[in-house]
C-alpha cells in the first residue's frame, strides 16, 4: 500500500512538468538536497516514477507556473502552493525559535533586527537577489561551513519565516524576492487555525501513506505535534474514518506495531508486478522513515555520506534497490561528470551480508539483468554515456 500511494507499484509514466507537478502533489512532497556526487535526490525521486524526466519539468512548477513552491517540512522540500497557507504556523514558529537560539544569533552580528530591516529593504527596493549579492568587495575571512555572513543569515531567517520566498535558483543557488510578489495570492491569504492544521496534517499524510502511528503522521509534514495527532487519531478512531490494525514486521524477532489504516487498505494493498528495479533515494519518501524502512521491509538503511570514510559500512551514496515489494539490494553509485560515466562503486545484494572483501556479491542472473537495465535507466537520466560496473568492464546505454 505504501508504495501504490508512493508512485511506485505502477510502470513510470511519462514526464512533464504537469506530470511532475501532478507527481508532486501525489507524494506530498519532494526534498531538495545539494549532493551531486550522482545527482540530486529530487531529480533521483522524480526520475524513479517518470519517463524522460527533466529538470525543466520540476523547475517550471517552482519558478514559472508557481504549483509548486520551496519550503520545509522535515527539510527543504518542493511542496504544493495550494497548502502554502498552512505554512503560515511553520513561519511564525520558526522566527520564535530563532529569536531564543543562540546560534541563529550568533549570525547576526549583535544587531539582529537591524540586519533583517536591512536586507528586507534591499530586496524589496532591487528585487530578487541572491546571498552573493550581499558580499563585500573585500572578501570576508572564512569560519567554517557553517559560518554564515550576517545577510545570508538575514536572508535564510525571512525566507523561513515567509518575508521572502525562493524565486528561483541560479547553478542551484537560492535567489530571493519578497514572498507577496512570489505567491500574492496564497501570502494574502488568511493563516488556518491550529484546528485546521491539525486536520489537514493528519489528513494529508495518512492519505499518503495509508496505515501508520500517529507518531508517523506527525512526522509526514513535522507541522504539528505528537499529541495532536495522536489526539486525531483517536477521534478519527471513534468516527470509523479510521481502522484500527496491528502491522506484523518483516523480521519475526521483531515486535508488532499497533497503527491504523484507511478504511479501504485492503484494495490499496493489492499485488504489485512490476519486476524491474527501481534505484531509490536516499531520501526517497518510502525510504525517510527509517523505523518504518525495517519494519515493512526487513531493510537495515543508514545514509553514509557524513560519516567518516574508514567508519562506512557501504558508501557515500548508497541506493535501495526496490523490487517489486521487496528491497533487494543496494549500490553506492557515482557520476563522472568529465569522463560521463556512471560508476558502480559498490553494490550488495539481500539476505546475503556485506562482505568487505567483495565490491559485489554474486547476484540471480535475472536480478543484475534488471540492476542493468536500471542502471542504463539511470545513466540516460543524468546523462552519463556509460555505466561501469565492478563485476565487468562496462553497459552500453547506448543501445
Amino acid at each position: 500500500m505504501l508504495l501504490r500511494l508512493q508512485g511506485l507499484a505502477e510502470a513510470p509514466q511519462p514526464s512533464s512538468a504537469r506530470a511532475v507537478a501532478g507527481l508532486v502533489n501525489r507524494l506530498g512532497y519532494v526534498q531538495i538536497d545539494s549532493i551531486n556526487v550522482l545527482e540530486r535526490a529530487h531529480h533521483l525521486i522524480l526520475g524513479a516514477r517518470l519517463d524522460g524526466y527533466q529538470h525543466r519539468h520540476l523547475a517550471h512548477g517552482l519558478e514559472k507556473s508557481r504549483t509548486l513552491f520551496e519550503h520545509w517540512t522535515h527539510d527543504a522540500c518542493a511542496i504544493p502552493t495550494r497548502w502554502y497557507s498552512h505554512w503560515k504556523h511553520r513561519f511564525a514558529r520558526f522566527d520564535d525559535r530563532v529569536k531564543r537560539n543562540a546560534w541563529w544569533q550568533g549570525r547576526f552580528a549583535g544587531k539582529p533586527e537591524l540586519t533583517l530591516r536591512r536586507v528586507l529593504a534591499r530586496v524589496a527596493r532591487e528585487g530578487p537577489l541572491r546571498a552573493r549579492d550581499f558580499e563585500p568587495a573585500q572578501p570576508r575571512e572564512k569560519g567554517g561551513w557553517w559560518e554564515w555572513h550576517p545577510e545570508k543569515a538575514a536572508l535564510e531567517h525571512l525566507w523561513r519565516r515567509g518575508d521572502l520566498a525562493i524565486t528561483r535558483r541560479e547553478r542551484f543557488e537560492k535567489v530571493y524576492d519578497l514572498a507577496e510578489r512570489v505567491h500574492p495570492v496564497h501570502h494574502a491569504a488568511p493563516r488556518p487555525s491550529h484546528g485546521e492544521l491539525v486536520e489537514w496534517a493528519c489528513r494529508e499524510a495518512i492519505s499518503r501513506i495509508g496505515i501508520a502511528t500517529a507518531t508517523e503522521i506527525a512526522h509526514f509534514f513535522n507541522a504539528i505535534p505528537i499529541a495532536d495527532a495522536r489526539a486525531w487519531v483517536e477521534r478519527e478512531t471513534r468516527a470509523g474514518t479510521l481502522v484500527q490494525v496491528t502491522v506484523t514486521p518483516a523480521r519475526p524477532s521483531d515486535r508488532s506495531v499497533a497503527a491504523v489504516a484507511l478504511p479501504n487498505w485492503r484494495t490499496l494493498a493489492g499485488e504489485i508486478v512490476p519486476e524491474e528495479i527501481r534505484l531509490l533515494a536516499p531520501f526517497d519518501p518510502v525510504i525517510r522513515e527509517r523505523a518504518r524502512v525495517e519494519r515493512l521491509f526487513g531493510f537495515d538503511y543508514r545514509f553514509e555520506a557524513f560519516v567518516p570514510a574508514a567508519k562506512r559500512q557501504y558508501g557515500y551514496y548508497v541506493l535501495p534497490m526496490l523490487q517489486g515489494e521487496r528491497l533487494v539490494g543496494r549500490v553506492d553509485l557515482k557520476h563522472d561528470r568529465e569522463s560521463g560515466t556512471l560508476t558502480v562503486r559498490g553494490c550488495w545484494w539481500e539476505p546475503k551480508p556485506p562482505s568487505r572483501s567483495s565490491r559485489c556479491a554474486t547476484p540471480p542472473r535475472a536480478a543484475s539483468a534488471a540492476l542493468d537495465h536500471a542502471l542504463a535507466r539511470l545513466a540516460v537520466q543524468i546523462g552519463a554515456s556509460e555505466v561501469q560496473r565492478p563485476t565487468r568492464l562496462s553497459v552500453d546505454v547506448s543501445r
